[in-house]
């Protein structure tokens, strides 16, 4: 099996860990809080994996390009626009269709590096990707009571509108991403791709700590008082996206996209054994959907 699969089912996990630590932040810091403390202790994680990297392989440090740079910021502004998209999605008062458009990031990873960069995929793995999209969307609206006419017809709401934002900025994030890595050179693959996670979570700090110390000082205050435990949610960030970025480096970014919807099952199965959480019907419908295109993915990949 491909490395890369292995490393988008991890970033899958590490992202999942971090949504649940993230989620007890929410309580303490806000939106912007929140989301702030995981660039700004996950660069010291990212720091240390890059020094691991080029410790193990023994590569110099590639040297950074205008280029290079500018992608990098483009790729984090984008990240973090779409997570106060979704956010926004969250506020209005059908947050289920955003959270479902908000899904279609895959599909239009898809698109967008077709365009943008040339990556053609297989019929199979169109049908998985499609395959893959109805089962995430099944189960964000598992037991909402909406139907697929009703969803449809509310792609014009403010909360479709921010999902649909937030899929396209998610979107864009992996393109911006992937031509980051291809912008340095160096033997290793794994160094590029840490050293792309290094400069984007710099970047990222910068931008939403200058936001947080013009609008909410408190929280920027906040973000380094409650250190204890939002260095985990930091941590954990840098590690998961320590291993998109080299998957996105190994391979097509939809391909990644796509595998990497996998973290919804291990979502319903942490709630289901561990919280003991009972599914429903949507629910079990929607991880068949999922796992069964993940694997036309990757038999089509």
């Amino acid at each position: 099996m491909p490395l890369w699969i292995f490393v988008t089912v991890a970033a899958a996990l590490f992202q999942c860990w971090r949504t649940a630590l993230q989620q007890k932040l929410r309580h303490i810091l806000s939106v912007n809080g929140a989301g702030f403390v995981r660039f700004l202790y996950g660069a010291p994680t990212a720091l240390v994996l890059l020094g691991a990297a080029l410790a193990v392989t023994g590569v110099p440090l590639p040297p950074p390009t205008t280029a290079f740079v500018l992608l990098c910021m483009a790729g984090g502004l984008c990240q973090v626009l779409a997570t106060n998209l979704l956010i926004m999605a969250f506020g209005y008062r059908n947050f289920a269709v955003g959270t479902a458009y908000s899904k279609t990031d895959t599909v239009q990873s898809a698109v967008i590096a077709l365009v943008v960069l040339h990556e053609v995929l297989r019929t199979l793995a169109w049908i998985g990707i499609s395959l893959g999209l109805c089962g995430v969307m099944t189960l964000s609206l598992a037991g909402r009571g909406l139907k697929p006419r009703e969803l449809l017809a509310a792609t014009v709401q403010p909360a479709a509108l921010c999902g649909l934002g937030a899929g396209f900025l998610f979107a864009l994030t992996t393109v911006f991403i992937k031509m980051a890595t291809q912008a340095i050179v160096s033997p290793s693959v794994f160094v590029r791709a840490l050293f792309v996670l290094f400069v984007t979570n710099t970047l990222q700090t910068l931008m939403q700590g200058s936001w947080l110390l013009w609008r909410e000082r408190a929280e920027l205050r906040k973000s380094f008082t409650t250190w204890r435990s939002s260095m985990w949610a930091g941590t954990l960030s840098a590690c998961g996206s320590a291993c998109w970025f080299t998957a996105f480096a190994l391979t097509d970014v939809a391909l990644v996209r796509s595998v990497g919807q996998i973290e919804i099952v291990f979502t319903l199965l942490f709630s289901r054994f561990y919280l003991k959480e009972t599914l429903k019907r949507g629910d079990v419908a929607g991880l068949v959907l999922v796992v069964g295109g993940v694997l036309l993915i990757v038999l089509g990949s």
